[in-house]
């Protein structure tokens, strides 16, 4: 199936509700079932957070993830220390192509007990959960976060909590930061200098109650919405100046690309600025936020900016990799536009080829960074249900800003 769009870059105004944070909801789910006596208001609706939810209130002994990487990473880490239970992790065709050797790795030298199914360093695994005595582990930084999130999760519950050595320079170092004030605001008692994370041990908890700020990357598409646009106004509601997410960074890298943020109480107003002054090329490293690369170069490439993009080693192994996908479909689009293991460098092109369809790989950014071009030219987003991997009120949210589909 594909999603035809429609847009008028004089007519964008509205109000959009974005549901939780993805990222702050899964690592509360996760404290959640460790400390049961914690409560979550406004958590995330994507499919990422539900089938994690899921599988922590399932009993099954194999449990399928689908394409949520986030849900593999920290469930190995999860199931790990549940004494006397024995658990299959899997997940979908490109799940099983993404690597976790260096979590398990990690968790075998705190004596966990995992096995690899089909291919060594990737899922389906079984682990048999036990209880953990070591407190002492390294393991490397630069590949993801989400490793060093997962063992940090559960550090509070191990018996003599943990101490983690990190080795190279870390990535995504604000996901990271998220889950260790997370642990705070339970309660947990945390000290991060230079390469150590040390996380004492916490047995019980009294009543805790988060709510969950909305998600900072699904407010992306809507910045690059107004960038596109003409003079467009969007109000964003359950938004903080003070956030957790990394993402938030957004605000301060589309100043550079027209776009006016004003906080406003608990909600984030966007406007396009008047007689902006582009840059003549837009450059900025991502590797705390490698998540808007693919917003960031479709709306330069709807701008007629170029664009250098660095500090995106991680987009290889998210649900596709995302530069060789960039890289294709933009060129479809008319760009010129190079990659390296690292980074992407887009020239544009005066002239917007119209028509085209947009392959999502099975990647639901894919789908949403590239729907604002709406504004700019006719365009079709295949496999359009991919969002509600992480926003499945996507479409109907543009549709408030009267950027509309036709499915063909």
């Amino acid at each position: 199936m594909k999603l035809n769009l429609t847009g008028n870059a004089s007519d964008i105004e509205g109000e959009i509700n974005i549901s939780g944070s993805k990222s702050e909801s899964n690592r509360l789910l996760i404290l959640q079932a460790l400390y049961p006596s914690i409560k979550i208001k406004n958590l995330s609706d994507s499919d990422d957070t539900v089938v994690l939810k899921k599988a922590l209130n399932s009993d099954a002994s194999e449990i399928d993830i689908h394409h949520a990487g986030t849900a593999m990473r920290f469930l190995t880490a999860f199931f790990a220390i549940q004494e006397n239970r024995t658990t299959i992790l899997t997940g979908s065709p490109r799940m099983q192509e993404r690597p976790i050797k260096i979590l398990v790795n990690a968790l075998r030298d705190l004596g966990a007990e995992i096995e690899y199914l089909k291919n060594d360093g990737f899922p389906p695994i079984k682990i048999s959960g036990k209880k953990l005595e070591k407190n002492e582990v390294s393991l490397e930084a630069n590949v993801s976060s989400q490793y060093i999130s997962a063992l940090s999760l559960i550090a509070p519950v191990l018996p003599f909590g943990l101490k983690i050595n990190l080795k190279g320079k870390l990535t995504s170092q604000p996901y990271l930061k998220m889950t260790l004030k997370l642990l705070e605001d339970l309660g947990v008692e945390v000290k991060f200098e230079k390469s150590v994370i040390e996380i004492k041990p916490l047995k019980s908890i009294l009543s805790k109650s988060f709510t969950v700020e909305s998600d900072w990357s699904s407010a992306s598409y809507f910045f690059s919405i107004i960038a596109l646009s003409e003079n467009g106004k969007i109000q964003l509601n359950s938004f903080k100046k003070e956030s957790l997410q990394g993402d938030s960074e957004l605000v301060s890298l589309f100043k550079n690309l027209g776009v006016k943020a004003e906080f406003s109480k608990n909600y984030l107003v966007l406007q396009k600025e008047e007689n902006f002054n582009f840059p003549e090329t837009f450059k900025t490293n991502l590797s705390k936020t490698p998540d808007l690369a693919q917003t960031l170069a479709v709306t330069c490439f709807g701008l007629k900016i170029p664009c250098q993009l660095t500090g995106l080693h991680t987009l290889k192994i998210k649900e596709t990799d995302r530069l060789v996908a960039l890289k294709s479909e933009l060129e479809k689009l008319g760009a010129s536009v190079e990659i390296t293991e690292n980074s992407l460098s887009l020239k544009p092109n005066q002239k917007i080829n119209p028509g085209i369809s947009i392959k999502t790989y099975n990647d639901h950014r894919m789908a949403m960074a590239f729907a604002p071009l709406a504004l700019k030219t006719e365009i079709s987003i295949e496999n359009p249900e991919v969002v509600s991997k992480s926003y499945p009120g996507f479409w109907e949210d543009l549709g408030k800003l009267r950027i509309s589909g036709t499915n063909s």
